[in-house]
């Protein structure tokens, strides 16, 4: 007779899935990928090590999935922030203030994200969310240009340039060099830092002061 999973079985599955992915997402938050090893997640998760392994067939798409799902809500936010009323560059303005100020706020899980050493198929996903992101402010520059607020332009070469400016110009204070995670952004004014980013995305965008 053929096994036969039970409904009850496939729930703590998917419980025991979910924890590993909490307690990996938790170990990232705390000290990023490269402080967050497989034994530690199935130590937190309080599962055998092979446990982990038969949800997830690498360490690598651990990771990855911790690093999709991470994202998935920063994309999600610059999403509502540009759904929000105002013209194009009042949106967009919202949506870069958020994003900026939310990586300065959990610098670590920030870092991680944006700049940390990844494996290859962290990295691949990085990509493909960078992407992301870069499609959502394309959106919004094409809607500006049709409506006036926002000059004539290569609407998908300047998105790509909005996601590399913002993310390079929090590099340095997100970046463990500086002392450790996200250490800079305690001798800073982040407000300060927050507003020079969004002034230079939006002077790029617009050609003006605004």
């Amino acid at each position: 007779m053929a096994y036969r999973e039970t409904e009850k079985m496939r729930l703590r599955k998917a419980e025991n899935r979910q924890r590993i992915l909490a307690c990996a997402q938790q170990l990232v938050m705390e000290g990023g990928f490269r402080n967050a090893q497989v034994t530690q997640v199935a130590s937190l998760a309080e599962v055998a090590t092979g446990t982990i392994y038969r949800h997830f067939a690498s360490k690598e798409e651990l990771f990855a999935e911790v690093f999709r799902n991470a994202t998935r809500r920063e994309v999600q936010n610059v999403f509502e922030s540009l759904a929000q009323p105002g013209d194009a560059i009042q949106r967009l303005e919202l949506a870069l203030t958020r994003f900026a100020q939310r990586a300065l706020n959990r610098p670590v899980m920030a870092w991680a994200l944006i700049a940390e050493p990844v494996d290859p198929v962290v990295e691949a996903e990085r990509l493909q969310y960078r992407k992301a992101y870069a499609d959502l402010f394309e959106q919004a520059i094409r809607e500006g240009m049709s409506e006036g607020s926002i000059p004539a332009q290569d609407a998908g070469s300047s998105s790509t340039c909005l996601v590399g400016a913002i993310a390079e110009s929090l590099v340095g204070p997100l970046s463990p060099a500086q002392g450790g995670y996200g250490e800079a952004t305690k001798t800073i004014n982040t407000d300060t830092l927050v507003n020079g980013i969004v002034r230079f995305c939006l002077q790029g965008l617009t050609g003006t002061g605004r």
